[in-house]
């Protein structure tokens, strides 16, 4: 195990730039932090480039077996002094181990043949809301989550952390051309639909029991109308109270689940 004091180490000037999205891109790299977060890293085989920890690790619950586990997959591990390890947290509390991970890669022409359920993101914006809508499809078994370009930043903290690790779990593919996929996708036989205000059928009333892919909107502006015009169908979820509209991952979540109520059944 290597010992840092400096905060001009070389290793902590890495993470402190992986708080960037442009260093993040260019290193194709990002990190996660926590107990839980960087144990749910090893569990998945994630490739790790670096760990580091803080002297208040080993007093915290399961810290020390953490420790032990994170020496079986990296060779590459700093103990760092608590003052330090605060200057490249991202958290205000921080539970004294970062894990710097290589960003995953898929085969995107093998999911998207081998899938049978899609979300696509349409210049989302908010990380609660990515993270959420990414933690849905995974508890719903959905094949991928596809994000245009315009959307918020995958592998941001915030991101991270509101997926629960889920993005551990299902591929994700960024800065995706929206009219390019869509035509793909329709070419490898999925139904493409997206909520909107002219939706003429409720979500429950379209046959998603084939290849279906949902299209979510940005939360200010809903999806494009030139996305709109090559959805298969524009449909609207019910709302029958005084509110005027959903929050983007409630939305999506209804209609995530609805393609698994119509498959199990």
């Amino acid at each position: 195990m290597n010992y840092i004091q400096s905060s001009q180490n070389s290793t902590l000037k890495e993470i402190k730039s992986l708080h960037l999205k442009k260093n993040r891109d260019a290193l194709g790299l990002f990190f996660v932090e926590g107990i839980r977060f960087v144990n749910d890293a090893i569990d998945n085989g994630q490739v790790i480039s670096k760990i580091i920890i803080s002297d208040k690790l080993e007093g915290l619950n399961g810290g020390s077996e953490l420790i032990e586990k994170a020496k079986g997959v990296c060779s590459d591990i700093s103990l760092v002094p608590e003052k330090l390890f605060k200057e490249v947290s991202d958290t205000q509390t921080p539970q004294g181990i970062l894990a710097v991970l290589e960003k995953n890669q898929f085969n995107f022409e093998k999911v998207i043949e081998e899938g049978n359920s899609l979300v696509i993101l349409d210049c989302l914006q908010d990380p609660g809301n990515a993270g959420t809508i990414i933690r849905t499809a995974d508890a719903a078994g959905i094949s991928a989550v596809l994000m245009s370009k315009g959307c918020v930043d995958l592998y941001s903290p915030k991101v991270l952390r509101s997926t629960m690790g889920s993005v551990f779990h299902v591929p994700i593919f960024e800065g995706l051309n929206i009219t390019e996929t869509i035509q793909i996708l329709k070419q490898k036989g999925y139904k493409v639909i997206a909520s909107h205000l002219s939706g003429k059928n409720n979500y429950f009333q379209e046959d998603l029991t084939g290849k279906s892919a949902i299209i979510v909107g940005n939360e200010a502006n809903g999806i494009s109308e030139e996305t709109a015009h090559m959805a298969d169908s524009l449909v609207k979820i019910p709302m029958p109270g005084k509110a005027e509209s959903l929050n983007a991952s409630i939305a999506a979540s209804i209609m995530i689940y609805e393609i698994v109520r119509q498959k199990v059944m």
